[in-house]
């Protein structure tokens, strides 16, 4: 049994939370470049060491990592395959839980660093864009200690006054009576809520490259043999995903792999990667980023939400100046599937989300002279 030690890098130019190991990056390098001397410039390392590295994990583990034939392209043996499959697989489920770790760290440091720094605490479905927020937020003296978690755990939370701010989405106009409705209406309470805008984003079909299975709705997900991976229960993605299957009539059950669920974004697209799913439902971004395609089936608004009584706390104030910020607008533009959504403005809760009815009261009748 081989034990794991994890490590953390401090410092300004630190790389985003993934943590990472030598070996399984060299095979990555090995497994995509198909030689070594290329894996060995791609990570900025001598052949000679790269070659040495391997050799000694070798002998490590008793059986060896790649094939190398003269005149041959370098490959990984099926060991050697089976390690990078379980390490990238365990990377991508425990994303959420990782950035989690890094968010704690980070905090203890910006407070060790500079007192005062403002801190704000975030729970929030994953997304690839508070993440890029996070690292912009940073540079002004602004933390954001963001756990993520589902969209239903991330408003519970707020209300709770576990967080200060809460990330969750939901699609654009949702009906009234719709699942949207059932599953965030009980939890958002007009006059002690408030919704800042951040991001309108697109959600799909994930799908492998060339979309060899034509996979167009979710009607085709009923197809014989179509292996499908779904989010959790309580995740924003998963009451979209189940709201667009009402829409179209189809029952969970005749949708192969309803039922399996994978803990984040990454993780799905990493399921589509391996094989291991024909398709998932999740975010434009997390496709590109690993060579997928997808197909746009609807769009979405991303909400973060406060308590009334903590926006005028300096570090929701902050937050809000930082969204309505030419420059980082236009790196949200950058992303995939994304684009910028009234971004930093406090919204009315009663016109995007259309669920309440208010009577304005009765003019009161003059009284006779």
């Amino acid at each position: 049994m081989h034990r794991v030690s994890l490590n953390y890098t401090l410092g300004a130019d630190a790389a985003p939370a993934l943590v990472r190991n030598p070996l399984l990056d060299l095979l990555q390098a090995v497994s995509e470049r198909g030689s070594i001397s290329a894996a060995a410039r791609q990570l900025d390392l001598s052949y000679r060491h790269v070659w040495g590295e391997l050799k000694r994990w070798d002998a490590e583990f008793g059986q060896p990592l790649i094939h190398w034939e003269k005149g041959h392209a370098a490959r990984l043996t099926d060991f050697g395959a089976k390690l990078l499959w379980a390490e990238r697989r365990a990377q991508a489920r425990l994303l959420p839980q990782i950035e989690a770790l890094r968010a704690d760290i980070e905090r203890a440091f910006a407070i060790a660093f500079d007192d005062s720094a403002h801190v704000l605490t975030f729970f929030a479905s994953h997304d690839e864009a508070l993440i890029a927020l996070g690292e912009q937020a940073r540079a002004r003296r602004l933390h954001l200690d963001i756990r993520f978690t589902g969209s239903v755990d991330a408003i519970r939370a707020l209300n709770e006054g576990r967080c200060e701010m809460a990330g969750f989405h939901t699609r654009i106009k949702p009906a009234r009576g719709s699942l949207s409705q059932r599953t965030y209406k009980p939890l958002l309470q007009p006059g002690r809520n408030k919704l800042i805008g951040f991001a309108r984003r697109t959600q799909g079909l994930i799908v492998a490259p060339g979309n060899p299975l034509g996979l167009r709705t979710v009607d085709d997900l009923t197809r014989r043999g179509v292996r499908f991976v779904n989010r959790a229960l309580g995740t924003g993605t998963r009451v979209l995903f189940d709201e667009l299957l009402a829409d179209a009539g189809i029952a969970p059950a005749s949708v192969r792999g309803h039922e399996r669920v994978e803990p984040s974004h990454a993780a799905v697209a990493h399921a589509i990667v391996t094989g291991m799913a024909d398709a998932g439902f999740g975010i434009e971004a997390n496709a590109r980023v690993r060579g997928l395609d997808f197909v746009p089936l609807v769009e979405e608004h991303y909400f973060l939400a406060c308590l009334k009584s903590s926006l005028e706390q300096p570090a929701a104030q902050a937050l809000l100046a930082l969204l309505r910020m030419e420059e980082w607008q236009r790196h949200l533009s950058a992303l995939p599937g994304y684009a910028p959504m009234s971004s930093g403005d406090v919204l009315p809760m009663t016109r995007v989300l259309p669920w309440w009815r208010f009577r304005t009261p009765r003019a009161a009748k003059p009284s006779a002279a």
